[in-house]
């Protein structure tokens, strides 16, 4: 649908997940994708799937100093996308106050240090993702529902502040990705049946459906400002 050929496409997070779903897309939309993320072992096999021309990085979004020194490195990109984050869950009163620290400085610091030292041409895009716990919270996950809240109001001041360069959010619900990976297979697979039973679209949400939302806002000129939900209806379930 979209064609990003030639173009110069930075995935954050691209070695896994919905990361990866979005640079599988972009290299097949013909653009130059290069990956980043901790673990040097998951870049490599990623690059496998993506084709000869795809390269990678090691990148920790957390140290702010290393994401400065990766983009003064590189020339400015055409289009940077956001999807690496760790974050503990558990409630606010039982999650320990060090695991609410780290998720706050994985999934929002990481994606501000990112927004604070990328270097993107003019006209190109920033893709931010928070996460449909910022409009439908749970009680075992509100400092998730927070971060992902803060988020979607960072890319929206974001669009303001670094236009012409277009910066918009993807908001997934439940997704199909290895996070989940931890679960015993029946038991995961109970998880996606009992909640795809819940949603309008009878389905959950696949890493691909984001990945084609983010193709999506990248590719349109005029989209800047916006959260994008993509939660099979999960928010007016």
């Amino acid at each position: 649908m979209f064609n990003f050929e030639g173009q110069r496409v930075l995935v954050i997070g691209g070695s896994s997940g919905i990361g990866r779903a979005a640079a599988q897309a972009f290299a097949k939309a013909g653009a130059a994708v290069t990956i980043a993320s901790r673990n040097q072992a998951k870049l490599d096999d990623a690059l496998a799937s993506l084709g000869t021309t795809a390269r990678a990085l090691v990148l920790d979004t957390g140290d702010a100093a290393a994401v400065e020194r990766c983009f003064a490195n590189h020339a400015p990109w055409q289009h940077v996308v956001v999807s690496a984050a760790q974050t503990p869950t558990g409630q606010v009163r039982k999650l320990s106050l060090e695991d609410a620290h780290a998720a706050v400085d994985s999934k929002f610091w990481g994606t501000y240090h990112v927004a604070r030292y990328a270097r993107i041409e003019d006209g190109g895009s920033l893709t931010l993702t928070s996460g449909y716990l910022s409009v439908r919270p749970n009680t075992a996950s509100v400092v998730q529902g927070a971060i992902n809240a803060a988020i979607e109001a960072l890319g929206r001041g974001l669009a303001l502040e670094l236009s012409p360069v277009r910066v918009n959010t993807v908001s997934p619900g439940l997704t199909v990705t290895p996070l989940w990976d931890k679960l015993a297979e029946a038991d995961r697979e109970a998880m996606y049946r009992n909640a795809a039973e819940r949603l309008p679209a009878r389905r959950v949400v696949a890493a691909e459906d984001v990945a084609n939302t983010i193709l999506y806002l990248a590719g349109t000129p005029s989209a800047t400002g916006s959260t994008v939900l993509i939660d099979a209806g999960g928010a007016i379930a």
